[in-house]
């Protein structure tokens, strides 16, 4: 499980959407989108780094570090906001597929022409 899913798990609170305001430095809709697209990224690349376990970890939290301070937030500012979103579950249905399609479009970028799409089955 990524710990963007255990964040997800953690949120599942029992208030309803409408009793919960906002955080004071909520991150808009479309820097939420861009911020899990790169987020996403780093920990794929991390995975696929080769790394035993902590030293991917530790790679990944050093470009998370980096990717805040880019985009101009900070690790509390993303939780609340990610918990804002999921709370308001149809806000992050649709963050989520902007951001699925985003990584599905860049992912077929980087695909070869004629190359097959998706899982390959192993060959005998």
């Amino acid at each position: 499980m990524t710990w963007l899913g255990a964040l997800a798990l953690l949120v599942t609170a029992c208030q309803k959407p409408d009793e919960v305001a906002p955080p004071r430095q909520l991150i808009p809709r479309e820097k939420m989108v861009s911020l899990l697209i790169e987020l996403h990224t780093l920990e794929a690349r991390a995975d696929a780094a080769g790394l035993p376990t902590d030293s991917a970890r530790a790679l990944f939290h050093a470009a998370q570090k980096n990717l805040y301070w880019r985009y101009e937030v900070n690790d509390s500012s993303f939780t609340q906001s990610y918990r804002y979103y999921a709370i308001h579950e149809k806000d992050l249905d649709e963050i989520y597929a902007a951001v699925v399609d985003s990584l599905a479009l860049r992912e077929a970028k980087l695909q070869p022409a004629g190359a097959p799409q998706g899982p390959v089955a192993p060959q005998n």
